[in-house]
């Protein structure tokens, strides 16, 4: 069976390396790489999008990320209990016609025994921003 440490359940030190574990998977925008984080059967609620299985997780990302372009994730921690995480993150994007944008949300997250996550809540609200104001520049993530 699959496993993905640190497993539940959390503690803060674990916790913390849950979340960077799951920001720099999603900074290198590799939509098989970050699926395999995910139960195969996993449930998501990405804003108003339904998606369910690693299979359209992929799907997902791969939409996403032909849209939201030079996407750069920070994730930190915000609370844990047993087998779930919440997180708070910010990103930053343009879209096709150079119009940056930050990105603001929280997660919830609840993980199986294996340290996979089952289900993933994710609620986003994006801010317009001039490529001035950006505040992650660093080189992408491989």
């Amino acid at each position: 069976m699959e496993s993905r440490p640190p497993l539940p359940p959390f503690t803060l030190e674990s916790a913390t390396k849950k979340v960077q574990a799951a920001e720099d998977a999603w900074n290198t925008r590799d939509p098989v790489r970050v699926s395999l984080a995910y139960t195969p059967d996993t449930e998501w609620r990405n804003r108003a999008e339904f998606i369910h299985g690693r299979e359209q997780v992929v799907e997902f990302l791969q939409r996403k990320w032909a849209r939201e372009l030079d996407y750069r994730l920070r994730k930190t921690l915000w609370a844990f209990m047993d087998n779930r995480i919440a997180v708070r993150f910010e990103y930053e994007w343009h879209d096709d016609s150079g119009q940056w944008f930050r990105s603001h949300g929280n997660e919830n997250w609840e993980f199986t025994a294996q340290g996979l996550m089952a289900k993933r809540y994710a609620s986003i609200n994006d801010q317009p921003i001039a490529e001035a104001d950006r505040k992650f520049r660093w080189a992408r993530a491989s």
